[in-house]
């Protein structure tokens, strides 16, 4: 599961499991947001994981909206599509994790390369981590 702050483009969790569920949302989501703030808005696509009771029951409890991408419209997500790209070309295609407990590590070197190193244009060639204060 992948994330991104649509404002500061910086991704809070990038965690690799063999499939999500609803609830492995929630609690991905209940520790990131303990960590930077709930959101407002958590745009997602119709995948089962997101279209779920325990999602559903998680936003409802703390206000957040779920805004659904329309089927087939990838560009109705463009920031995370963007991410998953430029995540896909600089670590997952340039790494082979023979057993799923190697990627962890991995996906977490670039996570912070990404937000703490990387500089980005659409934000004024910062750093995301500089606009989360």
């Amino acid at each position: 599961m992948t994330m991104v702050d649509t404002f500061s483009r910086y991704t809070p969790v990038l965690d690799p499991r063999h499939s999500y569920r609803g609830e492995d949302v929630v609690q991905t989501l209940e520790r990131v947001c303990r960590n930077v703030g709930y959101p407002k808005t958590i745009r997602v696509d119709a995948g089962t994981e997101f279209v779920s009771r325990d999602l559903d029951l998680w936003a409802y409890a703390k206000g957040v909206t779920l805004d659904f991408s329309r089927p087939g419209k990838p560009t109705d997500n463009a920031f995370i599509e963007a991410l998953n790209g430029r995540f896909r070309a600089e670590s997952l295609n340039q790494h082979w994790f023979l057993p799923l407990a190697d990627a962890p590590e991995t996906m977490e070197d670039w996570r912070r390369y990404y937000n703490e190193e990387r500089p980005h244009g659409a934000i004024g060639n910062e750093v995301p981590i500089s606009l989360m204060n």
